[in-house]
């Protein structure tokens, strides 16, 4: 979600997890701005306005604004004038294009502070392959355009859909999803994406919650909630809905 102010100079990271933390989260913000929130983030992309910059941050929200006045930054700031090319691009590629250049400024960040912790090359290897194991902003934003292109189709064919909690806070079995599905809308056959990393629905064995604010679908792993733990949970809120709700 939007951050309304994460401008501020963030903690350096002292520990290789804690790099990888702070990349999975600020990775998660980016994906979130160009797929979920993918229409607010192109409306806050004025061509008429000075160079912006997408920012992603440790807590997991994103923002457009302008780089930071220092020089050099505290950190690396990520590509400037986004909003240049807003119109002049299709929009496909414009994302594409911020995609791309996100993945650039998410690896700058990360061995930025490997660098500043002073990381031996073994280091900054195991470093590398934790961040090289997560798909890219570029390739999350790639099949969350495909399956939209899919479900704007409208096939008849049905995707498999993973064990879930539903919103009365019960577990549902695939089978009992799939015929829930048919009896509600044809909506529910489209392939389900997370919400944090932007991944589609692969496994069947995968445990996936549902926001009860937001309506997104989120793997347990991603959100740090196991089955067990979402057997006590009558409302979830995700952590991007929780964020925006600190802020008000």
């Amino acid at each position: 979600m939007e951050a309304a102010s994460g401008s501020s100079s963030p903690r350096i990271p002292t520990t290789i997890e804690e790099i990888f933390r702070d990349y999975s989260a600020r990775r998660a913000g980016l994906v979130h701005a160009l797929t979920h929130d993918v229409d607010t983030f192109f409306r806050h992309c004025d061509p008429d306005k000075e160079n912006l910059c997408l920012y992603g941050y440790p807590n997991g929200s994103w923002e457009v604004t302008l780089p930071t006045e220092n020089v050099p930054s505290d950190i690396p700031d990520p590509p400037l004038g986004i909003n240049f090319a807003r119109d002049d691009m299709d929009r496909k590629d414009w994302l594409f294009a911020v995609a791309i250049h996100s993945d650039s400024w998410l690896i700058s960040m990360a061995f930025f502070y490997a660098s500043w912790l002073s990381l031996n090359a073994a280091d900054r290897d195991r470093l590398f392959t934790l961040i090289n194991d997560l798909p890219t902003v570029y390739e999350a934003v790639r099949e969350w355009l495909v399956v939209q292109d899919k479900s704007s189709e409208a096939s008849g064919s049905k995707s498999r859909i993973p064990l879930k909690r539903s919103r009365d806070g019960q577990s549902k079995s695939t089978l009992n999803m799939l015929e829930e599905s048919d009896a509600e809308n044809q909506e529910e056959h489209k392939v389900t994406l997370c919400g944090s990393c932007g991944e589609a629905y692969y496994n069947g064995d995968e445990f996936w919650i549902a926001c009860d604010f937001c309506q997104l679908w989120y793997h347990g792993k991603c959100v740090s909630v196991t089955p067990t733990m979402s057997e006590k949970i009558d409302m979830y809120k995700c952590p991007f809905c929780t964020h925006k709700r600190t802020k008000q």
